[in-house]
């Protein structure tokens, strides 16, 4: 179930088109290492070689050029995009575990002596293809469909290790330059070919050097790719250790997925297309596991719920919804289900999606059962008990169980998002109110909050604040024409005093100036992916 208030539900005039959604993909596609073949070569380093120059400080050929504030500011321009996806997963149960399975591995680069300064973010996709990405500045993308797939956490962390391997050695930006190199080889080689069969009236004879520059740029782009994948893994296989994960997990997934490459050509694994596994490779990492030893590692309780949270959101329609249930129940009959906990969790948040209350909480209750203990478990399960009870019409129960939540899990944005949630379903608005004001504060770069404070602030009848909050929001995601639209509805709303409108007319004039600025740099962007 999300955990937005009702009241904080705006339709967002900026969401992408289909266009849109695809643009971002192929820019992934573009940076995510993929070994390349002759075939792909000729039509895939050029527009890498076009968005080297396209951006400030990026046209030279040297890798050190891109600094960590300019990898960062290309990774939020992807991430613009991706934000505005209907497929981007806006939900704080996930983005909480997966940030904190990805802060794990980030510090246990000190226990390896990897430096970390720059930030990272991990998020989740609702995809159903196996597969994760990093992207330049720290950004690490999760499709449902991989949390889905893995068996055990540390499988999960495997991949994530390794997709922080690529970010923390720059392998993006050294891509830019390498591939900056290999495409005036490969141009060179085109043009001595060109002036080779007009001397010699040869045709043969230019087209062979122009195929050998090809031939030596492909050469370089794929021991590039290949000493990349390399080296993530064992950067990647480094941290996973060092977290307390199992070893074995990283060359067990990967020989899964290579068996099911082998198996079903048609079918390959998104995640082996994009990240070729070798028998070489997995051999490595399986020869480190050996000698690192073999220890118990310690599973979050979060993982099963996270994994079953994961397999419902990526389902889009009633008949999905209904067809998970049935499935999820006749695994727990024939004990064919690999945590009951965890489908019975996906059974009540599938019938929450079909807002069956009843069998919702039912089931809820059999999971919190299978998963023994007392209190309120884990995130995962108070929220959605939570949830429950304000959507069937209890929000007294709501709020009793979304403060215990808070309390026993003081760094969950869910539990949080679960309280705020309730106090406006009991008609609590000025509490609901000045709760969100301080998690703005303490969030102010999560534009969540700023639209949950919206609500609150339109539930109290705030309407000039509300839009101003929603101006927030969008400003945060770089829709500086809607964060405008909104402080103009904000000026005209007819509630707001002298400092209000001050403050307003002031942050109107900053948000025209940072559009303009915006549009000058995405006019270069768009050259190289428009």
């Amino acid at each position: 179930m999300t955990s937005m208030p009702t009241h904080a539900r705006h339709p967002n005039p900026l969401d992408s088109s289909a266009y849109g959604v695809a643009r971002w993909r192929r820019i992934v596609a573009v940076l995510m290492l993929p070994v390349m073949t002759a075939t792909t070569f000729a039509t895939a380093v050029i527009p890498t070689q076009a968005l080297a120059q396209g951006l400030p400080t990026l046209g030279q050929s040297s890798a050190a050029d891109l600094s960590p504030a300019m990898e960062r500011k290309l990774g939020e321009r992807v991430m613009r995009e991706i934000r505005a996806d209907p497929d981007y997963v806006n939900d704080l149960l996930l983005s909480d575990y997966v940030n904190a399975l990805g802060s794990k591995l980030v510090s246990a680069t000190r226990k390896v002596g990897i430096d970390a300064s720059q930030s990272f973010e991990f998020f989740v996709v609702r995809d159903a293809a196996i597969n994760a990405f990093s992207l330049p500045g720290g950004f690490i993308g999760i499709n449902t469909g991989l949390i889905v797939t893995t068996r055990t956490e540390s499988e999960l962390a495997s991949v994530v290790g390794h997709e922080t391997g690529h970010v923390l050695q720059h392998h993006i930006a050294r891509m830019l330059g390498q591939q900056a190199q290999n495409s005036w080889i490969a141009l060179g080689g085109l043009l001595l070919g060109l002036l080779a069969g007009i001397g010699a009236r040869s045709s043969d004879l230019g087209m062979g050097i122009a195929m050998g520059g090809q031939g030596l740029a492909v050469d370089r782009q794929l021991r590039f790719s290949r000493d990349a994948e390399r080296e993530a893994d064992r950067v990647g296989f480094q941290l996973l250790q060092a977290a307390g994960f199992d070893t074995y997990a990283m060359p067990t997934f990967f020989e899964r997925l290579q068996r099911a490459d082998s198996i079903n050509e048609a079918g390959v694994p998104e995640y082996v297309r994009t990240h070729p596994l070798t028998t070489e490779r997995i051999a490595d990492m399986l020869n480190r596991s050996r000698t690192a030893g073999y220890r118990q590692p310690e599973q979050s309780p979060e993982y099963a719920f996270v994994r079953a949270r994961s397999l419902v959101l990526q389902q889009k329609s009633a008949s999905d919804f209904a067809a998970i249930a049935d499935a999820q129940r006749t695994a727990i009959r024939t004990q064919t289900a690999p945590n009951v906990a965890g489908a019975w969790y996906a059974v009540a948040l599938a019938e929450v999606k079909q807002r069956r209350w009843e069998p919702a909480r039912d089931a809820l209750e059999r999971a919190r059962t299978a998963f023994g203990g007392t209190g309120p478990g884990t995130p995962s399960l108070a929220v959605l008990a939570s949830d429950i009870a304000r959507l069937s019409g209890k929000p007294d129960e709501a709020l009793r169980i979304a403060t215990q939540a808070r309390a026993a899990f003081p760094l969950s944005q869910a539990a949080d998002m679960a309280y705020a949630d309730a106090l406006i379903a009991s008609q609590r608005v000025p509490e609901a109110t000045k709760f969100l004001q301080s998690q703005v504060e303490r969030y102010r770069s999560e534009p969540i909050w700023w639209r949950a404070l919206a609500g609150a602030w339109a539930a109290g009848g705030k309407r000039a604040r509300q839009h101003e909050a929603l101006a927030e929001q969008y400003a945060l995601q770089g829709q500086w024409m809607a964060a405008v639209s909104q402080l103009k509805l904000a000026r005209d709303a007819g509630d707001a005093d002298f400092y209000e409108l001050s403050t307003i007319d002031a942050k109107l004039h900053e948000f025209q100036r940072r559009y303009k600025e915006d549009k000058e740099d995405e006019k270069e962007f768009n050259k190289q992916f428009g």
